[in-house]
């Protein structure tokens, strides 16, 4: 028998391109994808990355800042909240247009630009490990480095990347805002690129210099909205474990206690499907009935019909 769902839905870097000419592409083949379950009955929340949006904006606010000299620099954290508003934007009107294309013509679309507090003692203030921006060669991050002072890591063979602090999300400021959307039956843009980082001072929320994970924070809202599935949307159908290698294995279904031990013996990369793995298992071991779907952008209808996709599951 049919069952309607709540569906939190986190977008990967591929939904959204590297450009804001990209992004006007990218994001109708992406409301293609996300019309699909509205069509089929379900309720969709939207969570979105920033990763190359965020670092061309702070790379822009810097280099106005070097040629102003009465130009402040602008915080990492309201570089952030720029991306979700321009991404929001360019996602929330393909939206709009697909679902008219196919007959929903009062179906409401918004993006709430959205602060997630985090610990000011997480550690991964000590150590930054979150990509920004786009994949250079070693002589261009080089260059950034000596140039910017920025930290530039490998990332998972693809190229550089500067890397900041991604500390684990904590509270969804306007959790009661966006629960009350939901539920209210309007399909809700939020926690764009895992949230504006901000940690609590008294009743002052301050912006934080860091860039919280979308996958983490899209578990903590799927929990915290009571949905019963969470779907990551990336670049492959399915997870892989020896991923590259001979012995290499795609997997349809994948239990959490298997998940933790393909966790422990380093299976999954650290700057691509580790934390997608890690936000999945989070979700699925909430409570009974929770399962995770992690399956290629162009296939949730698929993988919840079964045909393709990694089902994760207590």
């Amino acid at each position: 028998m049919y069952q309607r769902k709540r569906i939190v839905v986190a977008l990967g870097g591929n939904a959204l391109g590297n450009t804001l000419p990209e992004q006007m592409i990218a994001v109708k083949s992406t409301s293609r994808t996300l019309c699909d379950l509205i069509e089929d009955g379900h309720q969709v929340v939207v969570v979105h990355g920033n990763g190359p949006q965020v670092g061309m904006i702070n790379n822009a606010m810097a280099a106005l800042s070097r040629e102003d000299e009465h130009q402040p620099n602008t915080p990492l954290s309201v570089c952030v909240a720029m991306s979700q508003a321009y991404i929001g934007y360019d996602l929330q009107n393909a939206l709009r247009e697909e679902l008219r294309i196919r007959g929903f013509m009062r179906t409401p679309v918004v993006t709430v630009v959205t602060q997630v507090r985090v610990d000011p003692e997480d550690p991964a203030f000590a150590d930054p490990s979150k990509p920004i921006g786009h994949f250079l060669t070693k002589e261009e991050a080089d260059f950034q480095a000596r140039t910017y002072g920025h930290i530039m890591k490998e990332d998972a063979g693809r190229g550089y990347r500067r890397v900041v602090a991604s500390p684990k999300p904590v509270e969804i400021v306007e959790l009661d805002a966006i629960h009350s959307l939901v539920d209210a039956n309007k399909i809700v843009i939020c926690c764009g690129g895992g949230g504006i980082p901000v940690t609590l001072n008294g009743h002052h929320l301050k912006g934080a210099s860091a860039v919280i994970d979308k996958d983490f924070a899209s578990s903590l809202l799927a929990r915290q909205l009571d949905a019963d599935m969470l779907i990551i949307l990336t670049a492959v159908d399915k997870v892989a474990i020896h991923f590259g290698t001979s012995q290499e294995e795609w997997l349809s279904d994948l239990s959490v206690s298997k998940a933790r031990k393909y966790i422990q013996d380093g299976e999954f990369a650290a700057g691509s499907m580790l934390p997608k793995i890690e936000a999945a298992v989070e979700f699925a071991a909430s409570s009974a009935g929770r399962t995770a779907l992690i399956t290629h952008l162009l296939k949730a209808r698929d993988a919840l019909e079964g045909k393709t996709g990694t089902l994760i599951h207590l």
